[in-house]
């Protein structure tokens, strides 16, 4: 990322993002040729509002899983887009589990409606076969539900017509179909809800991830799924020892993190961009500091957009009710500390 990203990027979080009006016309994601595309517009165009593209199969002709020799290694580069990827750092680093996988599916079979764990990005790049995506950008989701406010499993079905059952299917726009080749990266963004189909056998490489870009969305979507539990058992708000914490429990359960969690989430993210720029700044103990080589890579830019965007978050976090609650005494530093590390480095960066 260079400086003048970074500026632009900074400027971009103090507005509302741009709408998806021109999706919900009918506008195709842009296709990106490889030699035409730096990571910094990248970024501007695509991580920063939110809009989906496709990536030649120039990104992917060096891999040897597309020349059908899979090593012990090797098999495959995560493109340079999509190196910014927090979800599989934090997970990396407390080394549990990752959200990296190898999709496999025969001619025919598909995937229902749906969007990414956390509301996370996606990118899925296909090895062999065809796939169709069907995409909808956020917010039309909301007309694709049934009285009730269950979402609806296939979009193409003709139950959605039936407006005693799904009432406000009609203002729901078209969805954008894309049709995924041999060697294309389709890039989904944080959000955007979609339905697949395999037009022929198809394997696919795909990362769920979020970023600087996203982590607000990801936030909001925690806040929504505790509301929606704390609903669920409400009438033992006053019966239940300990109601906060089974809602904290069950949050977990249902999305696979907690607040507590999220905040630890939060900490390794903030701590490995700090021993970046200690390392950068000569620090001596700092250059003893471990951290993922890919924050090298985006550069010393990259990681001062992330604590921005880290401190952001974690600013909302501390006005949050249903945080405050929970027992501090677990959380270590104390998030206010941790708040004023990044006030601390990035003013010693910025001077």
């Amino acid at each position: 990322m260079d400086e003048e990203t970074l500026k632009s990027a900074l400027v971009f979080f103090q507005s509302d993002r741009p709408s998806y009006g021109e999706f919900r016309k009918g506008r195709k994601p842009d296709y990106l040729w490889k030699s035409d595309w730096s990571y910094s517009q990248f970024f501007r165009d695509f991580l920063l509002p939110n809009f989906p593209c496709i990536l030649s199969p120039e990104f992917t002709e060096g891999w040897r899983s597309r020349q059908e020799v899979f090593p012990d290694h090797g098999v495959y580069s995560t493109p340079l887009f999509f190196q910014s990827d927090w979800l599989n750092e934090y997970w990396d680093s407390i080394q549990l589990d990752d959200y990296r996988f190898v999709y496999m599916g025969p001619k025919g079979s598909w995937t229902p409606f749906h969007a990414d764990v956390f509301r996370s990005y996606s990118w899925s790049a296909n090895i062999c076969g065809r796939k169709k995506w069907l995409l909808f950008p956020p917010g039309e989701e909301e007309h694709l539900k049934d009285r009730s406010g269950n979402l609806a499993y296939d979009v193409q079905s003709t139950v959605l017509q039936d407006k005693d059952h799904y009432p406000k299917y009609s203002q729901c726009s078209q969805p954008i179909e894309v049709v995924q080749s041999v060697g294309e990266v389709i890039f989904v963004p944080s959000g955007w809800y979609h339905q697949v189909y395999n037009l022929e056998d198809t394997i696919s490489i795909n990362h769920n991830w979020l970023n600087g870009c996203s982590i607000d969305i990801m936030w909001q979507f925690l806040q929504q799924e505790l509301k929606a539990v704390q609903e669920e058992i409400r009438e033992w708000e006053n019966h239940m020892e300990g109601w906060n914490q089974h809602c904290q429990l069950l949050l977990k359960s249902c999305t696979g993190i907690n607040y507590h969690e999220f905040y630890t989430f939060l900490k390794i993210i903030a701590r490995n961009r700090i021993a970046v720029l200690e390392a950068t700044s000569g620090d001596s103990a700092a250059c003893h500091s471990t951290f993922p080589a890919e924050l090298s890579t985006l550069g010393l830019c990259h990681s001062v957009f992330d604590l921005h965007r880290t401190e952001d978050v974690l600013t909302s976090v501390l006005t949050n009710e249903n945080f405050n609650i929970l027992d501090s005494d677990l959380l270590d530093p104390r998030p206010e500390d941790l708040l004023d590390e990044i006030k601390e480095i990035k003013d010693a960066v910025s001077s």
